[in-house]
């Protein structure tokens, strides 16, 4: 059998011998940067099934055509690990989404703040981008992106049984972020990150997340560490220690 040349998310349920027809970006990728010819194999996934190994049986100029043939991986959860981020400049967002993804994020929570210097997102872009990364990385889901939310709100709706690591730059007393999530590693199933934007929270922003019960209030070195650097950082620290313990929840 023939090695597959990419991987696609399809926003459809997949099944056997089902025909899937790919229009768009993604039948330009396959058709002018792939050169895909009838008979490639083409392994697909849609977040809910697993992933199946398809076949190209048609391309014309507008769509390339797929049929299933079987399923080659089962689906499988990811931890149940959310990132609340202050939205950033477009290119270091674009960052955190794709290595958020491969750190296996399954939600991303955009949360305005004092400090925060863009408050309209195109979600389509982030959407496309953390689909872009599942594909590369060989997740079998694709996180979801929630609309823009006020910290105040987000704070006030977050779920107490949920943990909430805030990275906090502006004391370097605090116990480390490994050293807290040992301590609590069996005290949670669910857990989040929250991450400032480049200016950092407010003083009465500190003072709201640090009077959460669920907060674990940590810090990431001595550093001042961009939005970027500090998401990524926390996130990895968070999945070496919680990766395939618990479910995300559907």
């Amino acid at each position: 059998m023939k090695k597959s040349k990419t991987r696609l998310f399809i926003e459809k349920k997949i099944s056997q011998n089902l025909l899937i027809y790919i229009k768009e970006k993604q039948h330009h990728f396959l058709k002018n940067v792939l050169r895909v010819k009838l008979n490639d194999a083409i392994n697909v996934f849609d977040g809910v099934t697993g992933e199946w190994r398809s076949q190209v049986i048609s391309i014309s100029k507008d769509k390339t055509a797929l049929k299933i043939e079987k399923k080659i991986r089962e689906f499988e959860t990811q931890p149940d690990i959310w990132l609340i981020f202050a939205p950033i400049k477009l290119f270091r967002l674009n960052i955190i989404i794709q290595k958020a993804v491969e750190l296996g994020v399954s939600k991303f929570i955009p949360c305005k703040t004092e400090f925060s210097n863009f408050d309209k997102l195109n979600y389509k872009n982030l959407e496309l981008n953390a689909i872009e990364a599942a594909q590369q990385c060989e997740r079998l889901d694709v996180p979801k992106i929630e609309k823009i939310i006020n910290l105040d709100m987000m704070i006030k709706e977050l779920p107490d049984d949920r943990a909430l690591v805030f990275c906090d730059e502006s004391d370097t007393n605090l116990p480390s972020i490994y050293d807290e999530l040992k301590s609590n590693l069996n005290k949670y199933l669910k857990w989040s990150v929250i991450i400032g934007p480049e200016g950092g929270f407010s003083i009465e922003e500190r003072e709201l997340i640090k009077k959460q019960k669920n907060v674990l209030h940590v810090t990431l070195g001595s550093r001042i560490l961009r939005s970027d650097t500090a998401a990524i950082s926390s996130l990895f620290c968070i999945q070496s220690m919680v990766d395939k313990r618990q479910p995300v929840l559907k």
